[in-house]
């Protein structure tokens, strides 16, 4: 049995979602310092143990078990976005600045074209 695509969105989005607080994530694995050796590591550790929770939980939800061939698949996901996942616990994304408008109601966006 391969993971529902319904499923697959929703790791995708548990994904996303970790990675937008990764900072978070980070600030926890500094709480271990010095009992762990990296903080960086630490946190993808707690990030990606926070989404496969998740994954067992949606199976959980539909009265499901994940099999092997759904196992392998996940670990596929979570390699596939590692990087990304580091990435943003090295350097975290940064939160948008609100478009500013000026005296003719342009955003910062629209002068640039303008």
């Amino acid at each position: 049995m391969a993971i529902s695509k319904e499923n697959k969105d929703f790791i995708d989005s548990l994904i996303d979602y970790y990675i937008s607080e990764s900072e978070s994530y980070k600030q926890i694995a500094e709480n271990f310092v010095p009992e762990i050796e990296s903080v960086p590591d630490t946190a993808f550790g707690i990030i990606t143990g926070c989404v496969y929770s998740g994954f067992l939980q949606a199976y959980q939800n539909q009265q499901q078990t994940p099999g092997l061939d759904d196992m392998k698949e996940f670990n596929q996901i979570i390699k596939e976005r590692a990087a990304l996942i580091k990435k943003s616990i090295l350097d975290p994304p940064k939160p948008e600045e609100p478009k500013k408008e000026d005296e003719a109601g342009n955003t910062n966006s629209e002068k640039d074209f303008n």
